[in-house]
């Protein structure tokens, strides 16, 4: 009995939000419907149906980008002043900043995923991430620098290879990410990847 209740207020916890969402949604709409054909039509004489829904949506993405563009960006602005005046937190926050950006962020950086050999007698491979091509600075010429995530986590480490020991992965970033950080359970949607 103790786990059925368990599994009944588990159920709960799962519908509960999702069906507040749609009530309070549903809510919104009507409300916001109702009242503009009431307006429209004791002044225009006019009734269009699903009016609020198009009113809504319109405000919502108009809302939206005035929190992006005249909330976040100076607020981000500010953020971004203070952690650069300290040098340990700047060194932590602009890390973890372009790490995240390199997953998520307007410009991804681990969108070219490769097969690395790491051992040619046993021909032992490893899948990571090609990031930079040119090492000229690090006066590695003929390597490129290859981001290996860890599964299970989001570490990892980055090695200079040779060129010719990596292969391009013809699959989408985002499923080999998946394969990788979920310890290779996953399976690929687009393609076999070839074992050979």
């Amino acid at each position: 009995m103790n786990r059925l209740s368990r599994y009944f207020l588990q159920g709960l916890l799962y519908l509960a939000p999702i069906s507040l969402t749609i009530y309070v949604v549903y809510w919104i709409f009507s409300f916001t419907d109702s009242l503009l054909q009431t307006y429209l039509y004791d002044f225009f004489d006019i009734h269009i149906p699903g009016l609020g829904v198009l009113v809504i949506i319109v405000a919502l993405t108009v809302l939206g980008y005035i929190g992006q563009t005249i909330i976040a960006r100076p607020f981000k602005l500010i953020v971004t002043k203070f952690m650069k005046r300290i040098p340990l937190l700047n060194l932590i926050y602009s890390s973890v900043k372009d790490f995240f950006s390199a997953f998520v962020g307007e410009e991804k950086k681990f969108n070219k995923p490769v097969k690395v050999t790491m051992s040619i007698n046993e021909n032992i491979q490893r899948i990571g991430f090609l990031t930079n091509e040119n090492l000229t600075v690090l006066n590695a010429p003929g390597h490129v620098a290859v981001y290996f995530p860890f599964s299970y986590t989001f570490t990892g480490e980055t090695i200079l290879i040779p060129k010719n020991l990596i292969e391009p992965i013809d699959l989408p970033a985002t499923e080999v990410m998946k394969f990788i950080i979920a310890g290779g359970v996953v399976e690929f949607e687009s393609k076999t990847v070839d074992t050979n």
